[in-house]
């Protein structure tokens, strides 16, 4: 299937390693101009080597979501200059922990990291998307947004937090052509992935192989999945493929979910 991504320019956040990474490799293979952001200026650098570059021009920008307004000043000033045509909002998740024991600060600190940092990536790029009656928001989540995740307390509070204001600003945009959708990557082979295992095998005595196995029987197909199986659902929501599907939670799962 010919996605017909060539030529779009992406912004894929948190883009130097796991999911994020694999998108923007994924975008650069079918044609599209890709900008990455993230805090690491030599992780930027060295991915930007790895991107695939037939006639393509890609970018990186600096920027560290702990901190949302210069993350902003950085975007705006990015998006005067270049036509976005689809931005990924993709960051790293908050620590595990129990929801009831977590502090005020641990909310604030996740919400300013998801919601405010893609509410601030997405008015960037709406106006030019609005003046070409074209554009795609993709926001990379959780399952938790449909099933809360044991010891990831504060994750879940603010994944769903993102899923409802992706919801609605989705029925805002739609008339102007753009779409916004979610994505909810379930146990994917990432770092963060493998510090679950680690904390879990220190939690029960267990091994890191009897924890990984133990997960993998509550996954129907049961394996983790491979970061690009999730950057292959994310690739096709962006193009015009996709042009009817709006404002949903697309699990990549394995089928883990236990409702529909």
């Amino acid at each position: 299937m010919d996605l017909n991504l060539s030529g779009k320019r992406v912004i894929v956040g948190g883009s130097t390693a796991g999911i994020g990474k694999a998108i923007a490799l994924e975008f650069a293979k079918e044609g599209a101009h890709v900008t990455l952001i993230a805090r690491d200026k030599g992780k930027l650098e060295a991915t930007l080597n790895e991107l695939s570059n037939t006639n393509q021009t890609h970018h990186f920008l600096v920027a560290d979501y702990s901190h949302p307004e210069s993350l902003r000043e950085v975007v705006l000033e990015y998006c005067a200059k270049n036509q976005v045509d689809i931005l990924i909002n993709n960051t790293g998740g908050p620590s595990p922990g129990q929801a009831h024991e977590s502090l005020g600060k641990d909310y604030m600190n996740a919400f300013q990291q998801h919601l405010i940092c893609n509410q601030y990536l997405s008015q960037a790029v709406i106006p030019n998307m609005k003046n070409a009656e074209y554009g795609r928001i993709i926001n990379i989540i959780s399952t938790s947004v449909r099933q809360p995740i044991p010891n990831l307390g504060v994750s879940n509070t603010v994944r769903g937090a993102v899923a409802s204001w992706s919801k609605t600003i989705s029925n805002e945009l739609g008339p102007f052509g753009i779409t916004v959708n979610n994505v909810l990557p379930g146990a994917t082979m990432t770092g963060r992935l493998e510090g679950i295992i680690q904390n879990k095998s220190k939690s029960t005595g267990k091994s890191l192989d009897e924890v990984s196995k133990d997960m993998q029987l509550n996954i129907p197909t049961r394996r983790f999945a491979e970061p690009v199986e999730v950057a292959n659902a994310v690739l096709f929501l962006s193009s015009e493929k996709a042009s009817y599907i709006n404002g949903v939670n697309l699990a990549v799962d394995g089928g883990r979910l236990d409702c529909i």
